[in-house]
Order: structure tokens, then sequence, then C-alpha cells
């Protein structure tokens, strides 16, 4: 598909770039959960019951997204948040296996096609819009990644190095944000930079074209 007719090159469209803390093995992502599901997580170091593999689970690179989500781990279900480390090779094999949600003229060559890719594809995307500390909609999307079937098992069993509990820390910029020390929370975050998707995948998940400058 030609560039200029992908999402982040149409004039003034929001732009999709993958945003995440990665280093050159690993990328972050969060989930939140009940408390049994994330003391099981954290004990095992990887998600076991009462976790169940055949649901679609949804990883969010974002964390100020995960927190619109969670409401700030205060929505039932989601009071506790972790902090995944996945594989880079793994994350990018989510990315090349994936397809929308819903179909998107000019990210597929048909609607046709975009059925075929995901009925053969056990990823999802969506492109939802990121958020400020204060939970407030920005000019750009964040991506959300939702894994079934093979790449669940993917995901449990060979992704994922490491998943911590961050609720204390949600918990605490949150306590900065509702305080009005906006600055102060935003020096906080993690860092969240543009990832490197590789260049045949960019046009499978609808995502921007490069700025100038940035190296894929």
């Amino acid at each position: 598909m030609p560039p200029a007719n992908r999402p982040g090159a149409r004039p003034n469209a929001p732009r999709r770039d993958v945003r995440a803390g990665f280093t050159d093995q690993t990328i972050t992502v969060y989930q939140a959960y009940s408390r049994e599901i994330a003391d099981a997580a954290v004990e095992s170091q990887t998600f076991a019951a009462p976790f169940k593999r055949e649901r679609m689970t949804w990883i969010k690179p974002s964390f100020l997204w995960m927190m619109y989500r969670s409401g700030w781990a205060a929505k039932p279900g989601q009071e506790r948040v972790l902090e995944i480390q996945l594989t880079r090779d793994g994350f990018e094999w989510a990315l090349a296996h994936a397809a929308l949600s819903s179909y998107e003229p000019g990210t597929y060559a048909s609607e046709r096609h975009w059925a075929e890719r995901k009925n053969a594809s056990p990823v999802r995307i969506q492109w939802d819009p990121d958020r400020s500390p204060t939970l407030a909609p920005l000019n750009r999307r964040a991506i959300q990644i939702g894994l079934s079937g093979e790449a669940v098992d993917r995901y449990l069993d060979q992704w994922i190095t490491r998943i911590t509990d961050i609720t204390t820390f949600a918990t605490r910029i949150h306590g900065l944000v509702s305080s009005g020390r906006v600055d102060a929370a935003q020096e906080e975050l993690p860092i969240e930079r543009v990832y490197p998707v590789p260049a045949p995948v960019l046009g499978l998940i609808g995502a921007s074209e490069p700025q100038p400058g940035e190296v894929r």
C-alpha cells in the first residue's frame, strides 16, 4: 500500500506511532488485573491461574493510556497495575501477525482482504487517543495489542522476561496530578520513545510513516 494512503500520511491525521519504553533487547508494556491474577503473575513471573489463556489479553505500551483504561487502578478487576518486560523479538512477532480490529480503507486493499487477514491472525490492533497526565486525549494515537491463541501462548511461555507490580507508583503519580502538581507528575513518568517498527510491518498495523530523521 503506498505510504500516502496510510493514516499517518493524510494531512492533519493524528499520528500513529508505537511509543514505548524499550532497551536493545526488551520493550515495556502494561496490564491491569485483579489482585488474584496480579499476585499469581508476580509470583510466577508469567500469567498463571486464575488468568485464562483462552481469553484475549490486551497489552498497552503507553503508561498513561493504561492509567486511563484502569482509572488509575480504581476500576473493578483492574486494581493492580503490572509492568511487563518482554522481548523485542516477541513484540515484533505480534505486530507482524496482527490485523486491525476493524476495517480501515487505505490500510487494506479491500474489506475482504481485511477479513481474511483478521481470520488468520491471532493478534488485534487498536489505535486510541493517547493521554496526557490529566488523562485528557492527545492529538496522537496509542496502540493497544490484543493477543489470542498462539500469541497468548508465546507471550506467557517465551516473551515475558519480568513482571513488576507498579500499583504504588501509579497511585503516587495520580496523587501528584490530583493535587495539581502535573509538572512533577510529568517528570516522574516512564520515558516512552517512538519504537522502530520494522518497515514491512508499518502498513500491516496502520501505523504512520517515520518522520524525517527517524531510523527504522
